[in-house]
């Protein structure tokens, strides 16, 4: 059995952004590239304010890709502790919203210290009614993860564990390091018009604005003017809407 698809056309429930332009930003602004992303994590959460407001269910941020490992060094060292700093500074914010943190992607590359916080950090927000669910991909690439989730359903069968006979969407969806299956919306800041290898799985059948804003500069406003224009859509899912 596929896994299901939303029929609700007037308001996304599951939305993935991809928070481009902090680096433009800080270059415009004359500012050391990691002052964009110390800017953007602000952002953040206004974001994660409005997600509650507007009672979304999840929200999955792009923030470090899997090809992002191949930026300099002195800007991957600057996430790393803009990292740790968010999560001193925002994990008791977010219980206090009852907010569940769930991280994923390559987290052993960003070593134990980080590892180690970040699990922390998703014990001390784990909840069964969460008002948001916010999901982080670090160190993430779809192409990997249906890779990875090829190999251990693989693996299954070789274990005579399953059959082909089970596998299905479910069963990659359940396989994949996403938390999350079907994104009704996705956004993406900063003008360029890709997904750059995000939940090429779970984004078959979302709605994609573009934003020529860069992720900085991305306000409340405009992530509702998004939420506004999303419940214009009509989402068929292949179907033929007659007259």
């Amino acid at each position: 059995m596929a896994i299901s698809l939303s029929n609700n056309n007037n308001h996304p429930k599951k939305i993935g952004i991809i928070m481009d332009g902090n680096g433009r930003w800080a270059k415009f602004n004359k500012l050391k590239i990691n002052k964009g992303h110390e800017k953007g994590v602000g952002v953040v959460r206004d974001i994660v304010k409005e997600c509650i407001a507007q009672n979304i269910e999840s929200l999955t941020i792009y923030a470090f890709s899997s090809e992002n490992w191949s930026r300099p060094q002195s800007e991957v060292n600057g996430i790393k502790k803009l990292i740790v700093k968010a999560i001193h500074e925002q994990v008791p914010e977010l219980m206090e919203q009852n907010v569940m943190l769930d991280f994923f992607g390559d987290i052993p590359s960003w070593g134990d210290e980080i590892a180690r916080k970040i699990s922390k950090a998703e014990d001390d927000t784990f909840m069964e009614y969460p008002s948001l669910r916010l999901n982080v991909a670090l160190g993430y690439g779809g192409r990997n993860d249906l890779v990875s989730a090829s190999i251990r359903i693989a693996e299954h069968l070789k274990s005579d564990l399953i059959s082909t006979d089970d596998i299905d969407e479910d069963m990659i969806a359940k396989f994949s390091q996403v938390p999350d299956d079907n994104i009704d919306l996705i956004i993406r800041t900063g003008g360029d018009k890709r997904l750059s290898n995000f939940l090429l799985f779970q984004a078959a059948y979302a709605e994609i604005f573009f934003v020529d804003k860069l992720w900085p500069d991305f306000t409340r406003d405009d992530f509702k003017n998004c939420l506004d224009a999303f419940k214009k859509t009509d989402r068929r899912f292949g179907k033929r809407i007659e007259d």
